[in-house]
């Protein structure tokens, strides 16, 4: 579980925000902030994985306290100027997201968090394409929405192309019912849109009687994660 702490000078949005991320499978909100000293000592209590940070703070702004969270940094705020973002990212946010955003936007890039955390842990010397490849998935479709027929749930499309991904064979459309708890209607619709995405790959498998299953593969392969 991926812990985080919420960071925003308005009362009514940081709730908001945590009630967000509790709805991202694999994260938890442990606690919110309203200033820049509030949050460094929270981060120090809590201990958190990630802290949704807010640029206007009360007492100073978030590029300024960035470096002394003890945590991954990702900024939620309104601050749109290229100074501000340069500040940002310099300081070591490893994203950044406007307000007012949406649940689905806010979940896209957890759950690219997620799969950047995923594909570095452990102890282990990585290649260079395993360092290019954690900082693709950081930024992996910044909105797994994005492109993705109205009505479609951003929250769903992941789990649905994580069953995939990491699958250890190709998956037919029931299988992948069954693993993310989406009816097989709901499934086939989604593995369509990932089809024509080109994130995993169609392939027939034929048997003795009756038509033939569709198989779904992650184009990147059973460990690309």
């Amino acid at each position: 579980m991926i812990r985080v702490l919420v960071v925003d000078d308005d009362f009514r949005v940081a709730a908001l925000h945590s009630s967000f991320v509790d709805q991202i499978p694999g994260f938890s909100s442990v606690g919110v902030a309203h200033s820049a000293a509030d949050a460094v000592a929270r981060c120090a209590e809590l201990g958190p994985d990630l802290v949704l940070l807010d640029q206007y703070l009360p007492d100073r702004l978030g590029t300024t306290v960035l470096r002394e969270l003890s945590a991954d940094v990702i900024m939620l705020t309104a601050a749109a100027d290229a100074a501000t973002v340069r500040a940002a990212l310099a300081g070591g946010a490893l994203n950044y997201l406007v307000k007012p955003f949406t649940a689905a936007q806010l979940g896209s890039r957890l759950a690219a968090y997620g799969r950047f955390r995923a594909h570095l842990a452990g102890e282990r010397e990585l290649a260079q394409e395993d360092i290019d490849r954690a900082a693709a998935l950081l930024h992996d479709a910044d909105a797994p929405a994005a492109g993705l027929p109205k009505g479609r749930s951003a929250v769903t499309a992941q789990r649905i192309l994580e069953a995939v991904r990491d699958a250890p064979s190709p998956m037919t459309a029931i299988e992948i019912s069954d693993a993310t708890g989406v009816s097989r209607a709901t499934a086939q619709r989604y593995l369509a849109d990932l089809a024509h995405s080109g994130k995993v790959e169609l392939s027939l498998r034929y048997g003795s009687t009756g038509r033939p299953e569709h198989l779904y593969r992650w184009r990147g392969g059973p460990t690309s994660r």
